[in-house]
């Protein structure tokens, strides 16, 4: 089958691997329709990861059973599925619990498990023209027949959960006020969720105008950090108040006013949107940190970067008694819930979706994804 492979950094390639098959008896092989690119595959596209060479991205996949083991009983041919990223086996302690994205026994000696990651597991990922899905009864959500709603089905897969999640880990109620810093797909994700949650104001912090436009079309307030401090800028609007709530959907590679909005080069400060959140959210409110941060990063800007040490204002944080809550999704905890507000026409995440195109045109929309330069925002991939 064909699939994309990475290279080196910036580089990946639309080359032919093995077709998966069913390896167990809980296995279904699934004929992938839809798997988007996220900001997650940047950083190891971006050489910010330990991944070598060979790795088949995707982790935010859908499509039609194609066939399954003897051991899947609810999952049959033909039913049209969306995975979650987190691979999970649905009964180990933690996927009891319902954190499906600690499952310990999809990658052993780590809690979690992900199609097409670094250090998540053996599991081959589906920006190609199938996947083999362990656990199926457990990880196909399915979805109704047809074609309709397909973009946003896909973003069940991740973002529009994840985005959810950031409202979750905040805590974020009817009435509130919230500053979501990144107005990237997940960023982005997360203020549709904070606004579906019934939150009454949502500020939106990024640098790239059409993000911020996006931000703005769904009746959240744009926040550009390149023209001032964007805590200042939120608080002047609020009459010197802070939020109630805040979001960081930036992660480790935030960057500081004056980078680049284009792709070009980018003036890195790990710690910066954690300490803004700091410093923006009320006392005894609450953050909460879907952004990705990692143990080891290879282009970390400075010794402690590199091994995931960052300075917190850990003080002030105290001192306000805010709470954080941060973690990967554990997208079904999320997924029905999201897929029937879907169906029932009261959510249509995929306004965050900038370009559909074919699996052989993923290397271009990788690099123009990675320079966020003509409107690429979110892309999908049909194989």
């Amino acid at each position: 089958m064909r699939a994309v492979v990475y290279k080196k950094p910036f580089e990946v390639a639309v080359e032919s691997v093995p077709d998966p098959t069913i390896q167990h008896p809980n296995d279904a092989i699934v004929k992938i329709t839809s798997s988007c690119i996220c900001g997650s595959d940047l950083h190891m596209y971006e050489g910010r990861t330990a991944a070598t060479p060979g790795i088949v991205f995707g982790h935010e996949n859908m499509g039609i059973i194609q066939e399954v083991g003897p051991g899947v009983k609810d999952r049959k041919v033909g039913d049209r599925v969306v995975m979650p990223f987190n691979v999970a086996c649905g009964f180990c302690k933690n996927c009891l619990g319902g954190f499906t994205g600690f499952c310990t026994t999809v990658n052993p000696g780590f809690a979690g498990g992900a199609y097409g990651y670094v250090s998540m597991g053996p599991w081959v990922g589906g920006q190609a023209e199938y996947l083999q899905v362990p656990f199926a009864d457990f990880n196909c959500l399915p979805l109704p027949a047809g074609t309709e709603h397909e973009a946003d089905f896909a973003l069940l897969a991740d973002i529009f959960c994840t985005g959810y999640h950031g409202a979750e880990l905040a805590g974020v109620k009817p009435g509130e006020s919230v500053a979501v810093f990144g107005a990237g797909p997940v960023g982005l994700m997360a203020a549709y969720s904070c606004l579906l949650r019934g939150a009454a104001e949502v500020y939106v912090v990024d640098h790239v105008q059409e993000r911020l436009d996006k931000a703005e079309s769904i009746g959240a307030t744009p926040i550009n950090y390149d023209v001032a401090d964007p805590v200042a800028q939120i608080k002047e609007l609020r009459g010197g108040e802070g939020t109630d709530k805040g979001i960081d959907a930036v992660g480790y590679q935030a960057t500081k006013a004056g980078s680049s909005a284009s792709g070009g080069e980018q003036d890195e400060v790990p710690n910066i949107v954690l300490n803004q959140l700091i410093d923006m959210v009320n006392p005894t409110g609450a953050l909460g940190i879907p952004g990705l941060y990692v143990p080891s990063d290879p282009g970390g800007v400075d010794a402690g970067a590199k091994k995931g040490a960052l300075s917190l204002n850990f003080g002030k944080l105290f001192e306000k008694g805010i709470s954080l809550g941060t973690g990967q999704c554990n997208v079904k905890q999320y997924n029905a819930h999201l897929r029937d507000l879907i169906i029932s026409g009261k959510a249509k995440p995929s306004f965050v979706v900038s370009n559909e195109v074919s699996l052989d045109a993923a290397p271009d929309a990788y690099s123009k994804f990675d320079k966020r330069i003509e409107g690429y925002t979110k892309v999908i991939l049909h194989p």
